[in-house]
């Protein structure tokens, strides 16, 4: 597998509700160059977006909203549970994202970058391509009361997403480094600060 920089970088990803973007931000805020593909994604297919254009080609009109966007809902409720909907919408999106992402990686101008990858694990292809992966962990239930809290879901909607998603055993399976977020998050800048001091001196010998 090829890596997407020369340059040493960390793939950081989590379940949803795990603290994956507080997380991301304290990297941040102390150099971490940041490559957010959730955040690429959502500007490919905001109004004008690269992706607007095949995304309409292949699903229609009924997926792009009043405003030129992709109707994200429509969407999510049509892929999710249609295999072959998910592929043709991952064939349009990740060649860009793949490309997008790189274009910011080269353009980072921190010590080390930081791909922040929600999928990570599912996509199946970022494994091997950051110099290590960061997980960011926490047990499932504070997840499901996290996500209940933030979203204002139902518990078997928010199971029914986490199901989709990779399990808390193959996140850390493929971990090099895990973050501890079970907790209040008084502990995470500490955690980050060790862990960020770390990959200074990796960066250095990269």
């Amino acid at each position: 597998m090829t890596s997407l920089t020369e340059r040493f970088t960390i793939g950081l990803t989590g379940g949803i509700g795990s603290g994956k973007t507080t997380v991301a931000n304290l990297f941040g805020e102390l150099g971490a160059s940041l490559v957010d593909t959730d955040a690429i994604a959502h500007a490919l297919t905001a109004p004008q977006g690269l992706a607007i254009d095949p995304i309409r080609d292949v699903f229609g009109d009924e997926f792009i909203d009043a405003h030129g966007a992709m109707d994200r809902t429509r969407m999510r409720q049509h892929v999710f549970g249609n295999p072959t909907a998910r592929h043709a919408l991952e064939a349009i999106l990740h060649p860009l994202i793949r490309s997008e992402t790189v274009r910011q990686a080269e353009a980072a101008t921190g010590p080390y970058v930081i791909f922040v990858v929600p999928l990570l694990v599912e996509s199946g292809t970022w494994v091997g391509r950051a110099s290590r992966i960061l997980v960011v962990d926490c047990p499932e239930e504070v997840q499901i009361a996290r996500v209940m809290q933030r979203n204002g879901l139902q518990r078997e909607e928010v199971e029914a997403i986490m199901a989709a998603q990779a399990s808390r055993q193959a996140r850390l399976a493929v971990a090099q480094d895990v973050i501890d977020n079970g907790g209040s998050n008084a502990d995470l800048p500490h955690q980050v600060r060790e862990l960020h001091t770390r990959y200074l001196d990796l960066a250095k010998g990269a």
